[in-house]
């Protein structure tokens, strides 16, 4: 199961997965991370997945997706803590070289 939970801090909106982020959970997951950007005006979201337990293919769908949304209304869009399971499927995706991924210490891989 998929627990999503958010705070909002000088502008940046986090909204941290924990649990499990399959094709049951990837709809719930888009649309509650848009319904709190319509909550939360930010200039920037972090989605913190260093709760996640696993994730299929379907959290592509959820990362690209918030990418997106992000790109469109100028926001900045950060992936937080990816543990290694879900970052194998983030690499073999070749998201790394399109959008930000901080691994939780400090160290950023992106395309920039």
């Amino acid at each position: 199961m998929l627990q999503i939970t958010q705070t909002e801090q000088s502008g940046t909106l986090t909204v941290r997965l924990a649990g499990e982020l399959d094709h049951h959970a990837a709809r719930a997951a888009i649309e509650q991370a848009e319904d709190l950007l319509v909550l939360y005006p930010c200039e920037k979201l972090v989605l913190d997945l260093s709760g996640l337990t696993f994730m299929d293919s379907s959290g592509l769908a959820v990362v690209l997706h918030l990418h997106r949304t992000c790109a469109r209304s100028g926001r900045d869009f950060v992936v937080y803590g990816t543990p290694p399971q879900p970052m194998r499927v983030f690499e073999a995706a070749g998201l790394p070289q399109v959008m930000i991924f901080e691994r939780g210490d400090g160290d950023a891989r992106s395309h920039q």
